[in-house]
């Protein structure tokens, strides 16, 4: 009842259609063929799409629109040689993940820019990547370090909420769909002052129980609570001719599940039935501010200075059950806060032959990240045997082959005791880990036409980086040691095994004082274009991509480790071409990637948390992008895209203790070989419209490991999604599908615990939605 009556709410808001103009869609009114006019601003300057060299897949508003993309997954899925990560935690481009490749690196390799505001990574699964009320997605494939710096080695999104206009607008939502979710939007924009003053506002409430349910908790365990709420003011005061100033704020308030939310595997039918049954509550909540003023003065016809300034915090608040049993065993917290400040001052030249820009960036990020845990630490057995052999024989004097492996067999028997009566290091746990990263740099990216057909590309920034962090934290046993009487013989070790647990334990409780590392690097970006016809063009280009080194904290030894950057050179070749008077398109991108001093986590044999980060890696990677689109009439339309992508690591060790891993010949993680989609849509006269898309991701793995394929495998699928409705000027209705074909993979699957990630089931929704 409450949900019938939710949805009559939502026919009332239909009704208030009366006297309201048409909403302008794009691709039903244009009476040309010619398919969508696309402009690219991610290389801060607005440059149309079939001129721009580097390979960017661009969803506008119109886009967004016809195919019912409701978040910033749903554009992961449709673009070429992306994919998600751990679910909807993260993503890859051309086989690389945004946040790390080989779990090493704290800094992200491919930064999400929300109007203008670099966002922390966190922020990449509880922040504001719904698309209501977007104007334009951007994916830059590919090193952006030259003009975005740091965490872009991999590539970077760029996010643009639609602006404010001085035509008044009013858009209205209600969308009810299936796993009992309810979202209402709205959206306005006008005049405040004619011509001068204009602003937008945006509101978007989600509510939805998801699929997950906990019999133990009696409570949806991937359940969402998420409101956006958006507002910007344009200014182009009439006094000052050439000033345009745009000032954003926006919130997002979200609690949902954690950001690992798996689902048993030892049920049947555990695909349409998903049961957790952990005995405490895993939820993350997340806030986001962000605060942007973009100003551009046009000074003369060919130069326009830019200032461009954000601030965002980002807060985020989990409760995590380790063990995802029903026993309150394994549990613990984390508080994280990030807030990042930037400036930017850029002059942009747009003259006949040369073309650039020149700017300056200097930004701080501080972070405070604060856990507590009671933490199930399996027992390190291999450790325990090497550590108690040697002191099984420390009283002979130069000891025969054969006292040695008597000395290790008596310790491996007894370790084996040992583990049996505790299997786990029951060890309570505090840390803090702050950190501040200031971040200054100089940069310039220019287009000289030597020939009417032939140009030189140039780039290069500067960076200069100051990292400073430090730790403390504290660790006690929280169990209760082994006692000798039921040990017989062994009993003597006892006490001396005690002693070892507690000392590893004790290792972990201290503090690293706070240490600053700086980091300069200088990269630098070439390349030729040509453009043999107005509609055809291609171009070579070299550009150097960087990740900042850092620290990372050691828990087990409560020590800060050091690392250095890593880099990459990429190389790319791009096509651009018109046919059919501009009614199609085909652009490609092809590239190679070589990357050295790659950051990967190495293993020091303590235990499971005996971790840190080292230069220990190189890699190579190659593919390309292949997007086509044609609009064969002003009402019917359709695209494909293709890419292709092969990782490889070359050269990856990681130790833990004794034992060296040589995973050399892996491929990244969630780097599927193929990716693929493909879209129609057609508008009739009377008011229909039909939309229809699929996607396709080849066989993956969901982690670096020697036997990948038997151990990591994510198998290939095919996800199909459709939007059918009826709709006039002034409203519309409709009815979707997401994963119309019940589609079932899983991104990630424990071995320890009989849990997996599942893909997102089939979902069946209603749309109202009325246009002023």
């Amino acid at each position: 009842m409450k949900r019938m009556g939710l949805a009559a709410s939502a026919l009332s808001v239909l009704a208030m259609a009366q006297g309201v103009q048409a909403a302008e869609i794009a691709a039903a009114d244009d009476p040309a063929n010619a398919v969508e006019a696309v402009v690219v601003t991610g290389e801060k300057t607005a440059r149309g799409l079939q001129q721009t060299v580097s390979s960017v897949a661009v969803t506008t508003a119109a886009r967004i629109e016809r195919e019912n993309i409701q978040d910033f997954y749903d554009v992961v899925a449709r673009t070429a040689n992306m994919s998600e990560t751990y679910g909807k935690t993260g993503f890859t481009i051309r086989g690389v993940s945004n946040s790390n490749v080989s779990g090493g690196g704290t800094g992200g390799l491919a930064t999400v820019y929300v109007d203008g505001a670099a966002l922390p990574q966190e922020a990449v699964y509880g922040g504001p990547l719904e698309m209501w009320d977007i104007g334009q997605v951007e994916i830059l494939r590919g090193p952006q370090s030259t003009l975005q710096g740091r965490n872009s080695l991999a590539g970077a999104v760029i996010i643009t909420s639609a602006n404010p206009t001085y035509t008044p607008q009013f858009r209205a939502r209600a969308n009810l769909a299936s796993g009992d979710e309810l979202v209402y939007a709205i959206a306005a924009s006008g005049p405040i002052v004619a011509d001068q003053m204009a602003f937008r506002f945006a509101v978007e409430k989600k509510d939805s129980d998801g699929f997950i349910y906990n019999p133990n908790l009696k409570r949806d365990m991937d359940a969402v609570d998420n409101l956006y709420i958006r507002g910007k003011l344009l200014l182009t005061p009439s006094a000052l001719p050439g000033l345009r100033a745009l000032l954003t704020y926006a919130h997002n308030d979200r609690d949902s599940g954690y950001e690992f939310t798996y689902s048993r595997t030892d049920r049947p039918d555990y695909y349409d039935h998903r049961i957790d049954l952990s005995g405490d509550p895993s939820r993350t909540k997340t806030k986001t501010d962000i605060l942007t003023a973009d100003i551009a003065y046009k000074l003369s016809d060919k130069l326009t200075l830019n200032a461009i300034a954000s601030f965002n915090a980002v807060n985020t608040d989990a409760t995590i059950d380790f063990d995802m049993a029903p026993a309150h065993s394994s549990y613990g917290t984390r508080a994280q806060t990030t807030k990042t400040d930037s400036q930017e001052l850029r002059l942009n030249y747009d003259g006949q032959r040369l073309k650039g820009l020149l700017g300056a960036y200097h930004a701080t990020r501080d972070a405070r990240d604060l856990s507590s845990s009671l933490t199930n630490v399996p027992f390190p057995r291999a450790t325990l045997v090497s550590v108690l052999t040697p002191s099984l024989l420390s009283g002979v004097g130069n000891p025969t082959p054969a006292q040695q492996a008597a000395a290790a067999a008596q310790a491996s028997a007894f370790a084996n005791l040992y583990v049996a009566s505790l299997p786990v290091i029951p060890v309570n746990y505090s840390g803090s880990q702050p950190s501040t990263i200031k971040t200054s740099a100089v940069f310039a990216d220019a287009t000289f036409a030597l020939t009417a057909k032939l140009s030189l590309l140039g780039g290069f920034r500067y960076d200069h980086e100051e990292n400073t962090g430090r730790s403390a934290q504290t660790a006690s046993f929280a169990g209760t040691y082994p006692t000798p009487a039921s040990f017989g013989p062994y009993a003597s070790y006892v006490a001396q095994v005690n002693a070892f647990v507690a000392g590893m334990i004790a290792q972990a409780n201290a503090s690293a004082p706070e240490g600053t590392r700086e980091f300069n690097a200088f990269l630098p970006k070439f390349g030729v274009k040509y453009q043999w016809t107005p509609d055809i063009g291609g171009s070579l280009t070299a550009q150097r991509g960087y990740r900042s080194g850092g620290s990372t904290v050691n828990q087990a030894r409560s020590s800060v480790a050091a690392y250095d950057p890593e880099y990459t050179w990429n190389y790319e070749a791009a096509l651009r071409t018109a046919w059919l008077d501009g009614s199609l398109t085909l652009n490609a991108n092809a590239f190679y990637t070589d990357w050295t001093q790659q950051q990967v986590v190495v293993n020091l044999g303590l235990n499971a948390y005996d971790s840190e980060v080292r230069n220990a890696g190189k890699s190579h990677l190659y593919g390309f992008e292949l997007e086509v689109a044609q609009r064969l009439t002003p009402r019917l339309s359709w695209y494909v895209s293709l890419g292709h992508t092969r990782t490889k690591f070359d050269d990856f060790k990681v130790t833990a203790g004794a034992l060296v891993s040589d995973l050399s010949g892996s491929e990244f993680p969630y780097a599927p070989h193929w990716t693929a989609a493909a879209g129609v849509d057609q508008r009739w006269d009377n008011g229909l419209i039909a939309h229809l898309d699929g996607n396709y991701r080849s066989n993956a793995f969901s982690e670096a490991d020697i036997n990948q394929a038997r151990t990591a495998l994510i198998k290939k699928h095919l996800v199909f999604n459709g939007r059918f409705g009826y709709e006039r000027a002034r409203w519309g209705a409709y009815v979707y599908g997401r994963n119309l074909l019940n589609a079932t993979y899983s991104q990630y699957t424990r071995t320890d615990i009989p849990v997996a990630l599942l893909s997102e089931p089939r979902i069946i929704g209603l749309t109202l939605e009325t246009r002023w």
